[in-house]
């Protein structure tokens, strides 16, 4: 799978392997592996999955052999509990079908959901639904607009194709680079694309990604790839690079949302006035949050701790010592 909403998807591959099954009939370990877009490895490790679970599915030997379902054995919806129903209808408020250009697709998929369920439970099910509604925006803010360049990426990911994309490192100007696109991450409210250039792992997060052209060229990948398992590695590598930093700062209305972007963590917000919001921030380290707020200028002012304060001061004084 190349998309993960940080939880693992093992589930839906698992039924979609049921699916195939059951709609194509008997098929080889190397044809449902082109199927799921996995390697022959893991579709047996499912297969024993499925059977240790009281999946029928069985192996058939010799040169036309393969894995088929019991003959009989159908799946169906009407099983589906009340709380299976709610989670399911509920989470069609979420973003992700919408920005992912699914959302139709999702929206024909619960109305079988809902048509396959006994009347009882549609009825409980729709109505717990209808007090649930899932958005990005707060009080402050409106949701963040869909990223221009997530269809593009998307389909790259999905067939797999290189990807040429303009884009700025830590201090630098943007650069082409020539990456191998592994999958995309949706965390937070945020994109990330997870790839490998020139072989080495990393994670770029799409609202920085200025430009993007995709080659005609077959991106380099392996078959199988667990992105909640990357996600965690790299998540766990930035917070080791240094303390965390807690910063309280006033930052005007207009330059709120970007002091957010850069942050960590947002731990709390209030408004001061009809000009500027107080925020209390999480960086990743000192250097992290001196190199961002001092980009703020007069835009914002550090109000704690006094450490960065003085570091910011300093700074201050040596510029305007050189500019005298």
């Amino acid at each position: 799978m190349y998309f993960c909403q940080t939880f693992p998807m093992r589930a839906d591959r698992l039924l979609s392997l049921v699916l195939l099954l059951r709609n194509r009939g008997r098929m080889s370990a190397s044809a449902l592996a082109r199927e799921l877009e996995v390697s022959p490895r893991t579709v047996l490790r499912d297969i024993d999955a499925l059977s240790t679970a009281g999946i029928p599915v069985y192996a058939e030997r010799g040169r036309d052999g393969g894995f088929e379902l019991l003959p009989g054995f159908t799946t169906d919806l009407t099983g589906l509990t009340v709380d299976e129903a709610k989670a399911l209808l509920a989470a069609g408020s979420a973003m992700t079908s919408e920005s992912l250009g699914m959302a139709p697709a999702f929206a024909s998929a619960m109305r079988k959901v809902v048509a396959a369920m006994p009347d009882a439970h549609r009825a409980a099910a729709t109505k717990v639904a209808e007090r649930v509604f899932v958005t990005q925006g707060t009080w402050l803010t409106d949701p963040e607009p869909v990223d221009d360049h997530l269809g593009l990426i998307q389909q790259a990911v999905f067939v797999g194709r290189r990807l040429s994309i303009l884009y700025p490192s830590r201090g630098n100007d943007a650069v082409w680079r020539v990456i191998d696109p592994q999958g995309l991450i949706h965390a937070a409210g945020r994109w990330y694309l997870v790839a490998t250039d020139a072989g080495r792992d990393r994670t770029y997060r799409l609202e920085r990604i200025e430009d993007v052209r995709e080659l005609d060229e077959p991106a380099q990948r392996s078959a199988d790839i667990d992105l909640a398992a990357i996600w965690e590695r790299r998540r766990s590598a930035f917070r080791a690079r240094g303390t965390p930093v807690v910063a309280d700062v006033l930052v005007g209305r207009e330059r709120r949302d970007d002091l957010v972007e850069r942050a960590y963590a947002v731990r709390s917000e209030q408004s001061v006035d009809d000009d500027r919001v107080r925020l209390e921030v999480v960086f990743g380290d000192d250097s992290h949050a001196r190199g961002v707020l001092w980009a703020f200028g007069e835009d914002a002012e550090v109000l704690a701790p006094d450490a960065l304060r003085a570091a910011l001061r300093s700074r201050a004084l040596r510029m305007s010592a050189r500019y005298e």
